[in-house]
C-alpha cells in the first residue's frame, strides 16, 4: 500500500474511532480525499481488525467499531432503566421490520387495534425507525422502515439476518397452534398472543415485556470498549 493510501486508512480509522455512532458509507467517502477508494479502505481496514477486541462491523449501509463478541460479555454493565417499550412499541417494531416498508393504516391491519400516535414517535426518537416515502395511492400515506441504528442496536448487519421462522418458533414467539398457517399476504408469520381485535388502544400501548428476554427489567448495555 502507498504512502497516500496508509494516510487514507488512518484517517478512515480515525474518523470511526471518533464517531458515537455508526458512519454512512457516504458520509465517509465525502470525509475522505477524492481519490480514496473507500471500499478498498474498508476492506483493508476489516482485516486489520478481524480477530482483535475490536473489530469493525458493517450495519446496513453503515460502519462502526464495536468490541469482538466473545469478549462483550466481560465488558457489559447492566443497569435498570425507568422506560420500558410498550407492548405496542414492540409489535410495531417487529411488524415494520419485517413488512417494511409499513403505513400506519397496515400496522393497525395486522396487529389488529388502532395505534397511538406515540408509538411510532417514540421508535422515531429512539432513531429505529424513520419515514421511507409515501405510497402512491389516495391520501399520499407516509410509509415507515427500520434504520441502520435499528440494525446496530440489535447486532444485525442487515434485516435478512432477522431471525427466521424456525428461530422464532424455538424462542416461543411464535403460535404453535395449526392457526401458524394464517401468514399474511407479505409471507411473514402471525406473532404469538398477536391477536388483539378486543384490545384497547390504552391497553396496547401499557408496558409490557422487555427487549431483553433475560429478566424482567429493560436492560441497557453499556460496553467499556467499542459500543
Amino acid at each position: 500500500m502507498s504512502d497516500v493510501d496508509a494516510q487514507h486508512l488512518r484517517l478512515l480509522e480515525a474518523i470511526l474511532f471518533a464517531a458515537a455512532d455508526p458512519v454512512p458509507e457516504r458520509v465517509l467517502a465525502d470525509r475522505l480525499p477524492e481519490d480514496a477508494d473507500v471500499g478498498t479502505l474498508l476492506e483493508h481496514l476489516g482485516t486489520h481488525y478481524a480477530g482483535r477486541g475490536v473489530n469493525l462491523v458493517k450495519a446496513g449501509q453503515a460502519w462502526a467499531f464495536r468490541t469482538a463478541p466473545d469478549l462483550a460479555r466481560f465488558l457489559t454493565r447492566e443497569t435498570e432503566v425507568a422506560r420500558r417499550l410498550s407492548r405496542a412499541a414492540v409489535e410495531t417494531l417487529a411488524i415494520i421490520g419485517y413488512h417494511q416498508p409499513m403505513t400506519r393504516v397496515e400496522i393497525e391491519e395486522i396487529r389488529g387495534v388502532g395505534l397511538s400516535r406515540g408509538t411510532l414517535d417514540m421508535l422515531f426518537e429512539q432513531g429505529w425507525v424513520r419515514p421511507k416515502g409515501r405510497r402512491r395511492t389516495p391520501g399520499r400515506p407516509v410509509t415507515w422502515g427500520t434504520t441502520d441504528a435499528f440494525l446496530d442496536h440489535f447486532g444485525l448487519e442487515s434485516l435478512g439476518d432477522l431471525p427466521g421462522i424456525d428461530e422464532l418458533k424455538a424462542a416461543g414467539l411464535l403460535d404453535p397452534r395449526p392457526a401458524i398457517d394464517m401468514v399474511s399476504a407479505a409471507g411473514r408469520p402471525p406473532v404469538a398472543g398477536g391477536d388483539h381485535a378486543e384490545e384497547t388502544d390504552a391497553a396496547a400501548d401499557e408496558p409490557a415485556e422487555p427487549l431483553d428476554p433475560d429478566d424482567g427489567v429493560a436492560v441497557h448495555r453499556d460496553p467499556e470498549v467499542g459500543d
